[in-house]
């Protein structure tokens, strides 16, 4: 995000002088910049959640007026058949990128939630580890003086 803004989601002279100024006019548009100073930046993450999921719902808008321009009940045709068949053939070929890009998207936002559950797993394992180290008991041998952590089973509640 661009910090050199006037008006960013941050505590600036600015905000704040616009926050009381929506306060003394309107008291929800103080409450409105209240929370952009607050949760503003979040937006963009919020934007691009509302775009994709605006396109999946006219992407069947998109796709049965494709169907109605090449069946002739749309205004798409221009009355030059060469340019007509290129316009169609390009068309098609855009279709098949965005249909490529939409999956290659899905197939990035699949590897990426794969890590994350990697990443937690590997952590929780770890944590783990850790906590059996640190309550597994402890036997201290009189002869010799060395410490052992008894093993077995019973001997932490997860290892039943």
């Amino acid at each position: 995000m661009n910090t050199s803004a006037l008006i960013r989601p941050a505590w600036t002279p600015a905000t704040i002088a616009l926050m009381v100024i929506g306060f003394m006019v309107f008291w929800p548009l103080g409450f409105a910049m209240l929370a952009y100073i607050i949760w503003g930046d979040r937006l963009d993450g919020f934007k691009r959640d509302v775009n994709r999921a605006t396109d999946g719902i006219f992407a069947g808008c998109r796709r049965g007026s494709d169907k109605a321009a090449r069946w002739g009940h749309g205004s798409s045709r221009t009355g030059n058949v060469a340019f007509d068949d290129w316009r169609e053939k390009e068309l098609e070929r855009l279709a098949e990128e965005r249909r490529k890009l939409d999956e290659m998207l899905t197939e990035f936002d699949d590897y990426a939630r794969e890590l994350r559950r990697a990443k937690d797993q590997d952590e929780f394992d770890r944590f783990m580890a850790n906590r059996n180290k640190s309550t597994a008991p402890t036997k201290t041998d009189p002869s010799t003086g060395t410490t052992t952590t008894k093993r077995g089973k019973g001997s932490n509640l997860l290892d039943d």
